[in-house]
């Protein structure tokens, strides 16, 4: 008979084991910091770590580990490591902003594709290229001396004492909605802040910045994540910077800068005046759109928009399409959806998957001939995409009237390949995008991709069934295929239209927060889910009911008058 396991009371053991998820294993001090742990291994991941998952829970690396834990790296290439990172850049140059510029209010603005934020200066002039370049060099400075970010908890009223003195007003406003009573601090020298999530330990690590003049502002720089460790070319965007003044002074309008100011009005009982306004915008700017078409209408036979996911695309091509028609323009909708090549033409990614956003999925010479016979007035039958079957059949026979133009929508619709030459000329583009501006205050960035998730987790449960972390799942693979096919392109646009609405996360909050708390913990969704709903926690709720039928918000929360939108003409097709 075997020996009995015997159990008994011991003294810890001075070591604990962490076990990497590559399957290497770690010993080291009861209590060391993760950060010291990994340490031990640097250099041997594919991209500099800024943080790690510690038994499926994100932690920062001043996380100490007073138990064995299972351990995965955080890595700069990934969505969580690029966001440590560069909030703590931001952190790093508000501090040396507020160093050399005491007298000047520096705000972290908006993002751009090519690796960077979009930064303003108010209370003095613009900074000069010698003054950037003093800033840079005082940044570098504070990276070579590696000073640590320390974090403490402090109590809420004391954080809002130290605003005050300030003179940082937005934070104050909206810390005066929070319900916990603490708010956890970062601290740098003699400096503190508040910054919405996790940080690297110092300064040390952000090796990888740069600072660059924009158009009475200035862009910090980043690497994005393809490339953790370099600074991409800068491109000029001179249409997106507009487009986001455009929305900076609809917010100042409204009377809203920041979260705190929507909440007090949220809370002042204004929702009403809040979504009427903002929805009257969003009509005044699209039939703007419609008269700028109507006027070119001898020319213009093709409006092309694009954008990405859960940008509101369908419901702005009709509520287009309606002011088109109040202007006695009857625009003919065409699918693009319908001219992919037979499936087993489709291209293939790098993993061996059918490629359907590549452009060439779709059969470019059977659009362009079927474009140009339509623009010429000619009789033309369509292709019909069967997706079962996952081949191309007959479609219907159209011919668009005299004066009729066409309406494509798709993700390719900025891309100069899509369409022939002989029709650039006869071609209207619109980009549009949830380009949301509307912060938490002026150094904590509402991300426009998390508001364009938000809506797509909301309707993917509605319409598709789908569980919050299933579209969290799958939101990586439309990011890349946003990155690749649609954002290079859209400074080819002829109009950028914001799709953002000032009030729309807190009608969206009471419908997401419920899918995001399903997210089982222990898999990496439930990390994501977490995140966004800490984010949400500022944010007071709008009762979705009070949105009007038409709004883009509605394409998202359900009940949209527009979903069975179509021509008349097209009923009877």
């Amino acid at each position: 008979m075997k020996d009995q396991v015997k159990f008994k009371e011991v003294t810890p053991r001075p070591e604990v084991e962490v076990h990497l998820s590559d399957g290497r294993v770690l010993s080291g001090p009861r209590g060391a910091s993760l950060g010291d742990f990994l340490k031990a291994v640097d250099g041997s991941f594919t991209a500099p770590f800024v943080a790690a998952v510690v038994n499926g829970n994100l932690r920062e690396l001043t996380y100490p580990i007073h138990l064995d834990a299972e351990v995965r790296p955080v890595l700069m290439s990934e969505a969580d490591g690029s966001r440590i990172y560069r909030r703590s850049l931001t952190f790093l140059l508000e501090m040396a902003f507020s160093d050399l510029f005491p007298r000047g209010t520096l705000t972290i603005d908006h993002s751009i594709s090519s690796g960077g934020y979009f930064c303003q200066v108010s209370g003095r002039e613009p900074l000069s290229t010698g003054e950037l370049e003093v800033l840079n060099r005082r940044m570098e400075e504070l990276v070579a001396a590696d000073l640590p970010f320390e974090r403490q908890q402090t109590p809420l009223e004391e954080a809002v004492a130290y605003f005050k003195e300030k003179g940082f007003d937005d934070k104050v406003c909206l810390l005066a909605h929070r319900t916990k009573d603490y708010l956890t601090l970062y601290r740098l020298g003699e400096n503190m802040d508040y910054h919405h999530g996790y940080m690297v330990p110092s300064t040390g690590y952000l090796r990888w910045f740069g600072l660059v003049g924009t158009d009475g502002g200035f862009t910090l720089r980043f690497p994005r994540r393809h490339r953790p460790t370099e600074l991409l070319p800068l491109p000029e965007y001179p249409k997106l910077l507009q487009t986001f003044r455009v929305y900076g002074n609809w917010l100042t309008r409204l009377g809203i800068d920041n979260v705190g100011s929507l909440n007090d009005a949220i809370c002042e009982g204004r929702e009403h005046e809040v979504i009427l306004v903002s929805e009257a915008l969003h009509e005044q700017y699209i039939a703007g759109l419609a008269a700028q078409i109507a006027e070119k209408r001898d020319q213009v036979r093709l409006v092309l928009i694009s954008g990405p996911s859960s940008s509101g695309k369908t419901t702005f091509s009709r509520r287009l399409t309606v002011q088109l028609l109040a202007l006695g323009i009857s625009p003919f909708p065409l699918e693009l959806d319908n001219f992919f090549v037979d499936r087993e033409k489709t291209p293939v990614d790098e993993n061996g998957e059918f490629d359907f956003e590549a452009l060439e999925a779709i059969d470019l010479p059977l659009l362009a001939a079927c474009l140009e016979q339509l623009v010429a007035g000619n009789p033309v039958r369509l292709p019909h995409y069967n997706f079962k079957t996952g081949l191309r059949e007959e479609g219907d026979v159209i011919q668009l009237q005299p004066g009729q133009m066409l309406i494509l929508e798709g993700i390719h619709g900025l891309n100069p390949r899509l369409i022939p030459e002989a029709l650039t000329g006869k071609a209207f583009r619109v980009y549009i995008s949830a380009l949301t501006q509307l912060n938490l205050d002026r150094h904590n960035r509402v991300s426009t991709t998390d508001t364009r998730l938000i809506r797509r987790i909301v309707r993917d449960a509605r319409e598709r069934g789908y569980s919050a972390a299933e579209t969290i799942s799958r939101w990586e693979s439309v990011r890349r295929g946003e990155k690749r096919h649609i954002f290079p392109f859209q400074e080819n646009a002829d109009v950028m239209f914001n799709s953002a609405l000032a009030y729309e996360l807190s009608a969206l909050k009471l419908m997401v927060e419920p899918l995001l708390r399903q997210v089982p913990h222990g898999t990496p969704e439930y990390i994501e889910a977490k995140r966004i709903l800490a984010f949400l926690a500022w944010f007071k709720p709008i009762n979705p009911e009070l949105v009007p039928e038409n709004s883009i918000a509605k394409e998202f929360l359900g009940g949209s008058i527009l979903k069975n939108f179509r021509l008349w003409k097209e009923q009877d097709r």
